[in-house]
């Protein structure tokens, strides 16, 4: 069995790559059912749970099938026995977005927690630096 920092790479890798394929049920795998996550849209105060976090994707999904790219730059991990945390730079953008502004990279972080030998994200947070 892969070690802990190969599972959750590879967890987060095939969610990236979910999201950039508009794959719902894909994002939506290894996720925790009460997971929390703060992202850039609205609402301030986060999401709560995985009918929220779903729900929030079909608007993603539309406005990146306009060309938008969504693909991990960097991805930093570490992991104990039951808890991890990940954060990781992404190119995403629509592509007079990137070619105006080549250095932006959305910013991510992961909680994780490994339940039954498998892990799951509990928790991301989504964001842009301020200009």
């Amino acid at each position: 069995m892969p070690d802990d920092e190969t599972q959750i790479r590879t967890l987060i890798t095939r969610w990236a790559d979910a999201v950039h394929r508009g794959d719902l049920d894909g994002v939506l795998a290894g996720h925790a059912e009460d997971l929390v996550m703060y992202n850039v849209p609205p609402p301030p105060e986060g999401l709560r749970g995985l009918a929220a976090y779903r729900a929030l994707w079909p608007p993603f999904f539309a406005w990146q099938a306009t060309g938008a790219r969504f693909e991990i730059d960097t991805l930093d991990i570490t992991a104990g026995a039951y808890v991890a945390y990940a954060h990781a730079l992404l190119r995403c953008g629509s592509p007079e977005e990137l070619a105006a502004h080549p250095g932006l990279r959305l910013r991510l972080t992961f909680g994780l927690r490994k339940e039954r030998d498998r892990w799951l994200i509990a928790h991301e947070h989504h964001s842009f630096p301020h200009d």
